[in-house]
């Protein structure tokens, strides 16, 4: 018989000392990490992990510090101000590793707590719009707590679970964190179209949320036979799959499906994936897996950075030595479109932040995380244009990154590359190059 309680009777389940694995993103339990949090003073020493959440994020505060402590492995912009003044920790590692964690018993998981849709006529639920790394910890936990949600859609895919394996279940009625974003800046619309000559027809597409991914989508209404195999996925896709562009008939892997393991954005989209069978919510250890993705033909990898240096190191994940998000699943993808045939790494940024200051920069800042190493780098896209890395010499990527890099900055960048490269090899390597693309 299925156990319904309410909030505060199912989190009483959590004991001192346990490890609390979170469902996130726009799945994140809103009830059941309130409850939890109204509990501090009957706890001492939870860890609550997760990848970035989204909502209430109290449990975090140094109030809590004896009760709760936080190890984010992607670093939302609710758990940022924790993060930075250290109540709460990020822990470092690829998105694609964290379900091996709790599988091989490096991060043990005492309880999950999850956000499902209601069972179907055979008990079943589903995890909704946040798969990701929820599979092994579900493997492998002592004890489940369930909100109930009518307004979470059913996914097909690796999130589907029996209500009986809950060991509590709270009814609640809890929107789905909608994201809605605005217009796409100039810079971005022109980085899309930048991106989107470069994607052939029968390509796979990788791309998360915001300006950059949206305006390469809009700009691709003309292709043919597009796949997704992504970590997460936004609407954007929606009118290229309405148009017939997106239909995965040239993938190998899971033709014809959309295979994520996490979406975010307003709720046509989670209308759109509910009960939908084109639609795969996995397991992000496959999704994310570098030997699944090469399998994909032209896998085209679009990712973001805080800045670029000359060599091409890419900081994703800090502003310095101070962390702003994640590792995340960059290296996942940008692997993987490397092996794939055909297929491309991208990182698509503004040239300049909005102080101002050039994101392509002579070298990190001190103590900034490379995400993407140079060896990695293939191709790094501004709004002045694509700045191809891969087969070139350290004096050939600094040319190349100063010519998209913004015009404000390219004098001081010349500088620096000329004094740490050396005029005549800078100059007689870019010739040569230029001269090898021109025939």
């Amino acid at each position: 018989m299925t156990n319904y309680v309410t909030a505060d009777e199912a989190v009483k389940l959590i004991k001192s000392g346990d490890r609390v694995l979170v469902q996130a993103a726009s799945a994140t339990p809103q009830t059941l990490l309130k409850a939890m949090t109204a509990r501090a003073a009957e706890l001492r020493d939870v860890e609550v992990v997760h990848i970035h959440t989204e909502g209430f994020a109290e449990y975090a505060d140094p109030k809590y510090a004896e009760s709760f402590r936080t190890s984010c492995f992607f670093i939302g912009a609710n758990m940022r101000k924790y993060v930075q003044m250290g109540s709460a920790q990020y822990n470092p590692v690829f998105l694609s590793d964290i379900p091996h964690l709790f599988r091989n018993g490096t991060l043990p998981i005492d309880v999950v707590l999850l956000n499902v849709s209601p069972p179907d006529k055979h008990g079943y639920c589903s995890l909704g719009v946040s798969v990701d790394v929820m599979v092994g910890g579900l493997e492998t936990t002592k004890t489940i707590i369930a909100q109930i949600n009518p307004n979470m859609p059913r996914t097909a895919g690796d999130g589907i679970i029996h209500i009986s394996r809950f060991d509590a279940c709270v009814e609640v009625n809890d929107p789905i964190h909608e994201l809605i974003l605005g217009d796409p800046t100039p810079e971005e619309i022109s980085i899309g179209k930048y991106i989107a000559e470069m994607i052939e027809d029968g390509s796979t597409l990788q791309m998360g949320i915001g300006g950059i991914p949206n305006s390469v989508l809009s700009c691709l209404t003309n292709h043919k036979d597009l796949g997704v195999h992504t970590e997460m996925f936004s609407e954007g896709i929606l009118p290229l799959i309405e148009k017939g562009v997106v239909n995965g008939a040239k993938k190998n892997v899971l033709k014809r499906m959309i295979v994520s393991g996490f979406a975010m954005g307003s709720r046509k989209l989670y209308d759109f994936m509910d009960d939908n069978p084109i639609v795969l919510m996995r397991d992000i250890a496959f999704v994310n897996d570098t030997a699944v993705i090469r399998r994909n033909p032209k896998v085209i990898a679009i990712n973001s950075a805080i800045e670029v240096d000359l060599t091409g190191q890419i900081c994703a994940d800090s502003i310095g030595t101070k962390m702003y998000s994640g590792v995340g699943g960059q290296m996942d993808f940008m692997r993987g479109a490397a092996l794939s045939p055909g297929g491309k790494a991208i990182c698509a940024l503004p040239a300049i932040t909005g102080n101002g200051l050039s994101k392509i920069v002579p070298v990190l800042k001190e103590g900034a995380g490379v995400v993407t190493t140079r060896a990695h780098a293939q191709y790094i896209v501004t709004e002045f244009g694509v700045a191809e890395l891969k087969g070139r010499n350290l004096a050939q990527r600094a040319k190349a990154l100063i010519d998209v890099a913004h015009p404000s900055a390219r004098e001081t960048l010349e500088r620096a590359a000329h004094e740490r490269f050396g005029s005549s090899l800078y100059s007689f390597n870019v010739h040569r190059l230029t001269e090898a693309h021109m025939n």
